[in-house]
């Protein structure tokens, strides 16, 4: 069936993803005075249908775009270069559900009481996935250039969103550095522009291999400073000192989204690097990659030093969200298709995780504090007559008067509120991800990343490691373990000590997004092998870009339709 379904959509089945959340973000701002829970019924209901369609991109490119896995589509219907060009390859279709199934977890959490902060929340969530889904499927740099300007428009709002001199105050940084890097995107793309004399990212890859030795220097200065650009969307060490304040402040369902737009900047890196530089375009092959290893690395270490000085959980998250990138940005620059498999996979668990403990920081915080407790809703759900020691009370029968506690009452037996079991849970299961222990999807990635990069040859094969390698094996090994302290110690302070304190009440729409991304990250452990599968193949079509190329310079505009015979005049007829 979804062969069939998507077999009838394309071409447009490309394009539907970015014109999706932009009719239901005009359609909201037209019904919203018809209350907030019609618009939020409008969002949630176009999330769910982002998430099928991009499930169907996905399958399309995977399963039916042979023999090069890339659709292309001509929105203006002109001619390459001159036309906007989305393309949809196994990166951008993988980018794109990870985007749909982390806003709708989002807004489905937000529907608690966040949207009522303020009053163009859910027209702002859409325009965000909007620019998003454009930034993944654009073949275009100046395209590209115009997504990320969309994403960062309705990202102010969205940070801005509630109340708060701290939220101001962050968002006042966030927006002028990400002004500053949108005028280095357009300096560094008005230099690849003069050196190449196209925009089209697969024209420009075809032009690189003939650009004259004496505008080598230039095209490599224009790539620097759009990667200057990007690592600011990226938060690589220096250019993240903004990133902690900015995500820690803002409401919890915008920071659980926010966390993909450090995987734009990644992402961004990745695109170009591989198809303007990849390992046969001569004297510029892999040019940068020692730098992205030296950067990565650096960003790793400074964002697992970040997450084991952090006191506040909201912070805690945010540097979880630089560690995350570092990683990547080490692993993509040895410029092996191995290991960028690898750090793709890692890529779903960690982002995953990342948008997961944001949501959580807000319930954690309940914790602290006296909740009134008005009557419950019908997507309320209270937990506090739930006890996990119901099920082990035949085992508590037979130790009772033992284990007492400092005021000499009962350790074995205590109740256990249902609430604050899901949340250490939950937040027990971001932390295993994040530090990358078993058997969690973090540790496959990682397990994957170092074994590529330890065996470049394959295992039993006699090679050289380079001193890189080594150094990415031991900081990812020192990472995991500061994370894991961090963790353990935030789990114990708000976990495990705390006493007296009354269990928070958890809605269905609170609870329901944090098990859907948690049953996510199960299944990418569950399905390891499938998911590896179709990262290896992404991996080798990014470091051999010629399908890519091949698609997009072959798309053709579609011929207009001929015109149609009209009825013999009386004068014609015999």
């Amino acid at each position: 069936m979804m062969d069939a379904l998507a077999r009838a959509l394309m071409p447009h089945l490309i394009i539907a993803p970015i014109v999706l959340p932009l009719l239901a973000a005009a359609l909201m701002l037209l019904l919203r005075n018809r209350g907030r829970w019609t618009v939020a019924a409008i969002n949630v209901t176009a999330c769910v249908l982002g998430v099928v369609l991009a499930m169907m991109l996905l399958h399309w490119v995977h399963h039916m775009a042979r023999p090069l896995s890339v659709g292309v589509y001509l929105p203006s219907n002109w001619s390459m270069p001159y036309g906007i060009v989305l393309a949809a390859d196994r990166l951008a279709a993988m980018m794109v559900l990870l985007t749909s199934l982390i806003g709708l977890a989002a807004v489905l959490y937000s529907c608690a009481r966040w949207h009522q902060a303020g009053a163009f929340f859910h027209p702002l969530f859409q325009l965000q996935l909007m620019g998003l889904y454009g930034a993944f499927l654009t073949a275009d740099l100046f395209n590209l250039f115009v997504f990320f300007e969309i994403t960062l428009t309705a990202s102010y709002g969205l940070l801005l969103h509630g109340t708060g001199a701290p939220r101001v105050r962050a968002g006042m940084h966030y927006i002028a550095l990400n002004l500053m890097a949108s005028s280095l995107f357009l300096m560094g793309a008005a230099i690849l522009y003069g050196v190449t004399g196209t925009l089209s990212m697969a024209d420009m890859a075809i032009m690189v291999p003939a650009i004259p030795e004496d505008d080598r220097a230039l095209l490599h200065a224009g790539a620097a400073i759009l990667a200057v650009a990007f690592f600011v969307k990226a938060a690589v060490w220096p250019l993240n000192f903004w990133m902690p304040a900015a995500y820690s402040s803002a409401g919890a369902p915008v920071a659980a989204l926010f966390a993909l737009l450090t995987k734009l900047g990644v992402y961004a890196i990745l695109r170009l690097w591989t198809l303007l530089f990849p390992q046969d375009a001569g004297i510029s092959a892999l040019f940068g990659g020692p730098a992205l290893v030296a950067l990565g690395l650096v960003t790793l270490t400074f964002g697992a030093l970040g997450v084991l000085a952090s006191q506040h959980l909201g912070r805690m998250a945010a540097f979880y969200a630089i560690l995350s990138s570092g990683t990547l940005l080490a692993a993509l620059g040895f410029g092996q298709p191995a290991v960028t498999g690898g750090a793709l996979y890692y890529s779903f668990g960690s982002t995953m995780a990342v948008s997961t403990l944001f949501l959580l920081v807000e319930l954690i915080d309940r914790t602290r504090q006296v909740e009134d407790r008005p009557p419950l809703e019908w997507w309320e759900m209270s937990v506090d007559a739930f006890a996990v020691s119901a099920f082990y009370e035949p085992y508590v029968q037979h130790q009772r008067g033992v284990n007492l506690d400092d005021a000499e009452e009962e350790l074995i037996g205590r109740a256990i509120p249902g609430s604050m079991a899901f949340l250490g849970l939950a937040f027990m299961a971001c932390g295993l991800t994040i530090a990358g222990l078993p058997p969690m999807p973090g540790f496959v990635g990682k397990m994957v990343i170092l074994s590529a990069l330890l065996n470049p040859q394959g295992f039993g094969q006699n090679a050289q490691v380079s001193p890189a390698a080594w150094t990415l094996l031991g900081l990812l090994m020192v990472g995991g373990l500061l994370s894991i302290v961090a963790a353990s110690r935030a789990g114990v302070r708000y976990f495990w000590t705390p006493t007296g304190r009354t269990a928070p009440r958890l809605r269905v729409v609170e609870i329901a997004p944090i098990a859907m991304l948690l049953a996510l990250n199960a299944a990418l452990v569950w399905r390891a092998d499938e998911v590896m599968r179709y990262v290896n193949a992404t991996a080798r079509h990014l470091h051999r870009p010629d399908d890519y190329i091949s698609a997009v310079v072959a798309a053709r505009p579609v011929p207009p339709p001929a015109p149609r015979a009209s009825a013999p005049t009386p004068e014609e007829q015999p």
